[in-house]
């Protein structure tokens, strides 16, 4: 029996610039998921997940999208892809455990995706590096599971480091770790409206940015400034405009953001949080009246530096950035406010940033 580990990721700043070819600081998180496996020495498939006390079995023979046990797709297209690349892997079986919540943007399908791997490279004596590893994991949720993610999910999985930010060039593919000021933690809160990506929601966005770089005459909007940007503005449509403001700015804010992490400059980059929420909201469109509410009512907490939607959106989950010696008493009055304010129950986790997948 072996077991791997795959953690879940937050992002701080970049939110939509990963396929945009743009940059991203992210971080994992330490709660994942945990496989433990053997072969099985046939072509038999079975999965089991202790979290939705689901069962699910197939053939490496015949590997397909299922409907009705959508959890077990991410673990199939990572298999699939593994063989479609010429690795030899056959069937085997695993006991899915997991602390992620899910539904709450912390990526809990690249958690899933990079565990497998990372299975299936002990199981099969394979011997992989991590950025292939995260680019395998990312062609099987685009051709397998059907969504068009990025590569920022499956690297922050992977590429983790306690105490650590991961900066991702998502053109070059280059990833780099910067060491996180002392004294602050993150806290996740989930809004109570689950976070799906597969509504069509992202694909529409990330077609829609794809628009709007080919009216700019650009390759992507990573090739974008602000200030070209806004010398356009009257040549463009009001929904181009907005979506290309949107992932411009983050591209800048994460630029910022690095510098201000090297710095030791916290305070500064919990204002970049802020801001990137306010054009998420106005600008991408990809927030809700939750997940507003939850900012606002950080905002005037004290102790806390910066907050935003973190992931793709449209339902999940906040981060907060906030000084340590105030994190419990900032997660209980976030949650109550935020019930008194919406009627929803928000769920609040602090969270430390740890190592990636092993």
């Amino acid at each position: 029996m072996q077991t791997s580990y795959a953690p879940g990721r937050v992002e701080l700043l970049g939110n939509h610039t990963d396929y945009n070819e743009g940059v991203v600081l992210s971080a994992a998180i330490d709660r994942g998921v945990t496989l433990s496996g053997e072969r099985t020495g046939s072509s038999r498939v079975t999965l089991c997940s202790t979290t939705l006390e689901s069962t699910f079995e197939a053939s490496t023979a015949s590997l397909a999208p299922n409907k009705e046990h959508e959890w077990a797709n991410y673990l199939l297209g990572v298999l699939d892809v593994f063989q479609k690349a010429g690795l030899p892997v056959g069937g085997f079986s695993a006991e899915i455990k997991s602390d992620l919540p899910l539904g709450a943007g912390l990526s809990s399908s690249a958690a899933l995706e990079v565990s497998t791997a990372m299975l299936l490279q002990k199981l099969f004596g394979l011997s992989l590096d991590r950025l292939t590893i995260a680019k395998l994991c990312r062609r099987a949720e685009n051709e397998f599971v059907g969504v068009n993610c990025g590569l920022l999910d499956q690297v922050s999985s992977a590429f983790g480091k306690a105490g650590h930010a991961i900066f991702l060039d998502c053109r070059n593919e280059t990833v780099e770790t910067t060491p996180f000021p002392d004294g602050v933690e993150l806290l996740i809160t989930q809004c109570g409206v689950p976070h799906r990506l597969s509504g069509g929601e992202y694909n529409e966005r990330r077609l829609q940015c794809f628009d709007a770089a080919a009216r700019l005459g650009a390759k992507a909007l990573r090739d974008v400034t602000s200030a070209q940007l806004e010398a356009a503005k009257a040549m463009l449509p009001t929904l181009s405009y907005k979506r290309a403001a949107h992932v411009v700015g983050e591209n800048e804010r994460v630029l910022q953001g690095i510098e201000f992490l090297r710095n030791g400059n916290v305070r500064a980059f919990g204002a970049l949080m802020f801001a990137s929420h306010e054009s998420s909201r106005h600008n991408f469109e990809n927030s809700t009246p939750e997940l507003d509410a939850l900012v606002e009512i950080a905002r005037d907490l004290p102790g806390v530096l910066g907050s935003r939607l973190t992931g793709g959106g449209f339902g999940g989950a906040t981060v907060t950035l906030l000084e340590r010696d105030k994190a419990h008493a900032v997660a209980e009055t976030l949650v109550a406010k935020y019930r008194e304010q919406t009627g929803h129950v928000a769920h609040a986790h602090l969270c430390e940033i740890a190592d990636g997948a092993h």
